[in-house]
């Protein structure tokens, strides 16, 4: 990802500098990022707030609207989601590739309970969908220079392929592993 690129994300989520500030910002996030996933945009605030041990007033010093808290946990998963492609830059290149879509499982199941609430046409959106390729492309094209990933496909039809498999309903966790693990056996090459 661009120094650039990373920059423009590292805006979008304005993290407190004081140690004690920026764990009860990161627990909101968190917490919020649970709750609209479970219950969608009108989870209550308070509800936020308690899952991450903080009072009410913490949070909306943090997030003065809904909106702030939407566009902040959508930016801090594009950012984890980015960091998370260096993360496993090291890995062999099939192990890399599946480790980080298997991330982006989560940041799509977050992104999808939130996307109404995105302003999609703001360039601090746009922003965050180039730093997703930039962090996750390179991993397609190391498994398929490898050998290991088909070259007949590109990162785009494999992020639609995933985000379309998340958007169906699981009846638990390892149903949606094992449906993940028959679509990425169709990226690998034979």
């Amino acid at each position: 990802m661009t120094d650039k690129t990373r920059t423009i994300l590292r805006t979008a989520v304005q993290r407190p500098t004081r140690a004690d500030a920026r764990r009860n910002f990161d627990a909101l996030l968190a917490a919020a990022r649970d709750a609209f996933a479970e219950q969608g945009t009108g989870a209550s605030l308070e509800e936020i707030a308690r899952r991450a041990g903080v009072g009410i007033g913490t949070l909306y010093r943090n997030f003065p609207t809904r909106q702030h808290l939407f566009d902040s946990v959508y930016f801090g998963e594009v950012e984890e989601l980015c960091d998370a492609a260096d993360d496993v830059a090291d890995l062999p290149p099939w192990e890399a590739l599946t480790t980080w879509l298997r991330r982006f499982v989560g940041y799509a199941a977050t992104k999808r309970a939130i996307y109404e609430s995105l302003n999609r046409d703001s360039e601090m959106f746009k922003s965050a969908r180039v730093a997703m390729y930039e962090a996750g492309e390179p991993l397609l094209v190391r498994a398929q220079e490898a050998g290991e990933a088909r070259t007949d496909i590109t990162f785009d039809d494999v992020l639609r392929m995933v985000s379309g498999l998340t958007a169906a309903g699981f009846v638990d966790d390892q149903q949606r592993e094992r449906v993940l693990a028959i679509a990425l056996d169709g990226v690998r090459a034979r």
